[in-house]
């Protein structure tokens, strides 16, 4: 165990103790790291404001519950929480078909219009998603790397972290610099992804 997860550790009890400083201390010290890591997958200053205050709410009540197994790494549990409330909240705006802008910007992975169930629909996704999926082939083989393993192998940020030998702040990094070069792929090869 390093040194900072011992540390971890011990402020977790020295909270559980009743010192609210040692709580104040830990999210402090994971802040930027949670909050890049929410930023990345809602676009959103706002929104990403409100899901970190709510992780760290939810984190505050899981510990007093004993949820927290001293085991894991205290920030990989963190990210997971807030990881399983944006995808909540994407759920719940598919739910009630509420749209976002994402600063009118489109995540061609998350796409309200990519759940459409018609014959019709269906053939344009298939062929969009084909489309996409070559354009994957022109990115630098890292961004390709980790869009692969995300978006068609279904591992979250950490495992991707830990299959290539990175850091979570790398993976999210090399996902975010993939998706502004595909948005770039999608405009020189003028590509039209709102057709459903």
């Amino acid at each position: 165990m390093t040194k900072k997860e011992n540390s971890d550790q011990k402020l977790i009890r020295e909270y559980l103790e009743g010192n609210q400083t040692a709580i104040e201390r830990l999210i402090s010290r994971y802040k930027d790291k949670v909050y890049t890591y929410i930023l990345l997958m809602v676009k959103n200053e706002h929104l990403a404001e409100d899901i970190f205050q709510e992780t760290f709410i939810k984190v505050i009540k899981s510990l007093h519950q004993g949820k927290y197994q001293e085991s894991g790494k205290f920030v990989s549990w963190v990210i997971r929480i807030a990881h399983n409330l944006i995808i909540d909240y994407f759920r719940k705006g598919k739910q009630s078909r509420v749209y976002s802008n994402d600063d009118y910007e489109m995540d061609i992975f998350n796409s309200q219009k990519f759940s459409e169930k018609t014959v019709e629909d269906k053939m344009v996704r298939d062929q969009i998603i084909d489309d996409v999926r070559k354009l994957i082939d022109y990115l630098p083989e890292e961004q390709k790397e980790v869009v692969l393993l995300r978006h068609y192998g279904g591992l979250s940020f950490k495992e991707i972290a830990d299959q290539t030998n990175v850091s979570i702040n790398t993976a999210l990094g090399r996902m975010r610099y993939a998706l502004i070069n595909l948005r770039k792929l999608i405009k020189d090869k003028n590509l039209n992804l709102n057709t459903i």
